[in-house]
């Protein structure tokens, strides 16, 4: 079996990876409770979910710590607008998250810590900082100094100057230099606080996540996961303090981030507005069809959402489970066959999932065309590497039935034909077919009349 080679921002090459212990530690930066998740959030939550597999199938012990923040200004400001209190706003949507994870049939991390449980140790490590002069405080606030950190940038391999131009950082008077990042913010009564000697406050975004590194897994991890989003300045500034708060001269030794979710062409993103909710999409699809269609696309390009890529997810999904339905009653396996596992190779050549996903369908039509035991061979071939993407975990007969008779509602099919009809109107006959497609694949025929369009289940 080939080494495990992944894609090392820190270095922008392809590495072989290994542990540096006995267990493999990895982070990967979650959700900031505030809204609804949209499908660009599910994306690392998939992509990392393979990853830990993999890691657990090629070494066995693995340290896998997911984050919940549940304290932020974002927070703070969406509880306003939806008029209740920050923790319960934030326990909603962080249930909400959980509940999503589970559909796209995620595995559960090893720790799943949440902000607000760590805030004894967000405390300590900003102390830490203000003790060996990498911190300051100023009006209320502490903030890390840039400047006592000669190795800033080494992630975006960029100078501080380039990686500011553009960049969403905030310019305050209480601040040395405008690279300098918050540590601790002061709180006023209406906002959530807690006590620090530096007053009542809360801590800021970047500090949370190296003390939830600290107290999961230790202060240097193997892998730290994320979006390529937040390599500057979440990922760049979680370095600094944390290699200057325990005296490293690194936080992990591999950074992986995915690429961005885009929707007509531009990132997904709430503040954009060009997002698709993913509990919108599981209404209309099941989790395992989201979850193909962010691993069709290899985890550090750019994936393209919307109806036709999900459609395409189904299809593909379908084609595999029909496979299995078909290769029921085979021979059963000879131990004599030890070729290698293409799927697994696929996944080792930097998580490779759309070069597994067409592993897999090369083992589907194997099923139905070689003999009985090489048949069977494949069916076991086709579980085992799915089971690494997480795929093909339900009864193939049932994926099928629901196939046919999905039990999708009536609202959702008469809001399929009102696109229709919109589509129609506007003689976009192309839109029209598809939306018709759509509904004869979830087993819902439709009727055109001079008058109306009328359906019914097949």
């Amino acid at each position: 079996m080939s080494a495990l080679r992944l894609h090392n921002s820190l270095t922008a090459k392809i590495e072989e990876f290994e542990p540096a212990g006995s267990t493999v530690t990895m982070y990967v930066c979650g959700p900031t409770v505030y809204g609804q998740m949209h499908v660009g959030n599910a994306r690392p939550v998939v992509v990392f979910d393979v990853l830990y597999r993999l890691l657990r199938k090629r070494y066995g012990k693995v340290e896998y710590a997911r984050n919940i923040t549940d304290i932020d200004d974002k927070i703070i400001a969406a509880a306003a607008r939806e008029k209740t209190d920050v923790k319960s706003l934030a326990t909603k949507y962080a249930t909400q998250f959980e509940q999503a994870t589970v559909a796209l049939g995620n595995l559960p991390p090893t720790h799943q810590p949440k902000a607000t449980d760590h805030i004894a140790g967000m405390i300590e490590l900003a102390g830490k900082l203000v003790a060996k002069g990498h911190a300051y405080e100023s009006q209320g606030h502490v903030l890390f100094a840039v400047n006592t950190f000669p190795a800033y940038g080494q992630l975006a391999n960029r100078s501080t100057a380039d990686m500011l131009a553009g960049a969403r950082v905030e310019v305050a008077p209480y601040k040395r230099d405008a690279a300098d990042f918050v540590l601790w913010k002061p709180s006023d009564q209406q906002q959530p606080g807690w006590d620090s000697p530096w007053g009542r406050g809360r801590p800021g975004w970047h500090l949370e996540c190296s003390a939830m590194i600290k107290a999961c897994l230790g202060t240097v991890i193997d892998i730290h996961g994320g979006g390529r989003d937040l390599e500057f300045p979440h990922h760049e500034n979680e370095i600094a303090q944390s290699c200057c708060a325990f005296g490293n001269e690194q936080l992990a030794r591999f950074w992986l981030h995915n690429g961005h979710v885009t929707q007509d062409g531009r990132k997904m993103a709430k503040s954009v507005g060009n997002f698709s909710l993913l509990s919108e999409a599981l209404c209309e699809y099941p989790g395992e069809v989201i979850r193909y269609a962010l691993l069709a696309t290899h985890y550090r390009k750019p994936l393209e959402f919307g109806r036709e890529v999900l459609a395409a997810a189904r299809a593909g999904l379908d084609r595999l489970y029909r496979a299995l339905v078909d290769a029921q009653d085979t021979a059963t396996i000879r131990t004599d066959n030890h070729d290698d596992d293409k799927c697994e190779e696929a996944l080792l050549n930097d998580l490779n999932t759309p070069q597994a996903i067409a592993v897999l369908h090369g083992y589907a039509h194997d099923i139905n065309s070689t003999s009985k035991n090489a048949a069977a061979q494949a069916r076991k071939k086709l579980r085992d590497g799915a089971a690494v993407l997480g795929l093909l975990g339900r009864d193939p007969r049932a994926w099928l039935r629901d196939l046919a008779d999905p039990g999708v509602s009536r609202e959702w099919i008469e809001s399929v034909l009102e696109q229709r009809e919109r589509a129609r109107a506007k003689a976009d006959y192309a839109t029209a077919d598809r939306l018709r497609e759509e509904l004869d694949r979830v087993g819902v025929a439709i009727e055109d009349t001079a008058k109306n369009t009328s359906w019914r289940r097949k």
